[in-house]
This record gives structure tokens, sequence and C-alpha cells, in this order.
């Protein structure tokens, strides 16, 4: 063989045993900061995000698709949540089934997280892939106090799901059981706002 063949030969043999190495770190990474998150070990997920140029903060399980912002909203963490979100967590994000972490805050009754994940900029009308929005899931829950945040925040009453082409309005024109909660949708008067001053984080 020619020294031309070879180095042809060679060069993307060497590339094939760099390449996985490359990827597996990576993968560790994002693998090892979640686990850091569920495992509420602040030092080492400080130590992920401080890396120059990480992304770390927005990795998604590769099962799931769930973010560290999923992982913190599931056990209705206001502390952790607002820490992520400051450091740059992207809170629209969605997981293999396409639900943000401002889904899940309404689906967990969480209204201290939803009013956190309003105030850095979660798209309040942002669907799942069965069309819901957050505001639909409010209220087939009957949540009339989140049903009215959702509203002041701008969500649309309007907007469709997929599955029955239903609106919030509809679903609530059809429930006889929760009074107040087809009025809420126009009567919303609450309203959220950045917090102001330091960012309290967890206690490290």
């Amino acid at each position: 063989m020619t020294k031309t063949f070879l180095s042809a030969f060679m060069a993307p043999a060497a590339l094939a045993l760099v390449a996985p190495g490359v990827a597996h770190a990576q993968f560790s990474d994002n693998y090892n900061f979640l686990k850091a998150v569920k495992d509420r070990d602040g030092q080492k997920v400080t130590d992920f995000i401080q890396k120059p140029g990480s992304t770390v903060v927005n990795s998604r399980d590769v099962t799931t698709g769930e973010n560290a912002l999923h992982i913190v909203v599931a056990r209705r963490d206001n502390s952790w949540l607002t820490f992520l979100l400051s450091k740059g967590a992207n809170p629209n994000l969605t997981d293999n089934d396409g639900n943000t972490p401002l889904m899940d805050a309404v689906q967990n009754r969480f209204e201290e997280g939803v009013r956190t994940l309003l105030a850095y900029k979660a798209q309040v009308d942002k669907a799942n892939d069965n069309g819901e929005t957050p505001l639909i899931r409010a209220v087939q829950l009957r949540d009339v106090g989140l049903v009215r945040l959702l509203v002041a925040q701008g969500a649309s009453a309007d907007k469709r799901d997929s599955l029955a082409g239903m609106s919030a309005r509809d679903y609530a024109q059809r429930d006889n059981r929760t009074p107040g909660l087809a009025d809420a949708l126009d009567a919303a008067k609450s309203s959220t706002t950045k917090p102001s001053g330091p960012v309290q984080g967890p206690v490290f």
C-alpha cells in the first residue's frame, strides 16, 4: 500500500475512534448533570453550569426528553426552579410528549412554579403534542385559581386542542360542577412580575 492510500484509510478510522469518545463525554455531562439535579447536589450542578461554554443546563433525558426544569417542577421545588431559570434554563423546552415545564406545573397544581415560569418568559399558550395548552389543562382540572392566573398572563381561551377540537372556553362551558370556571376565563385580574433583587437559589 502507498503512504497516500494508508493515510486515506487511517484518517476515517482514527476519527471513528475519537468521535465516540467526544460524544460519550458530552453524554456523560448531560446525564451526570440531570442526576445531580435529581439528587439535589447543588455543588455538582453549579460546577457543570459554570464550565466555559457549557449548555448543560438545557440537557434532556435521552429516554423521556425531560430537562432539569421538568425534574424540579415534578417535586414542586420553586427554589431550584428559580435557580435554574436564573442560570439560563429554557422554560419552553418540551419533553417527548411536547409538555413544557409550565404544562407540568399546571398538571401538578404547582401555582408558585407557574408564576415563576411565567415570570421567566414561559410561553403561556405553548401546546403539547395533543394541542392542549396549559389553560386547557387548568380548566380540565377545574382549578379556577390557575385559570385566572393564566388568562391574566394572556392565555387564549379559544385556542383548540387536536384531540377533541375544543378550547378552554368549550371545556369550561361543558362543566356544570365548578362554579365560576367559565367566568374566570373573562374575569382574570391577577398579574405576575419577575422577581426583583438578587435571585435566591438553593442553599448548598
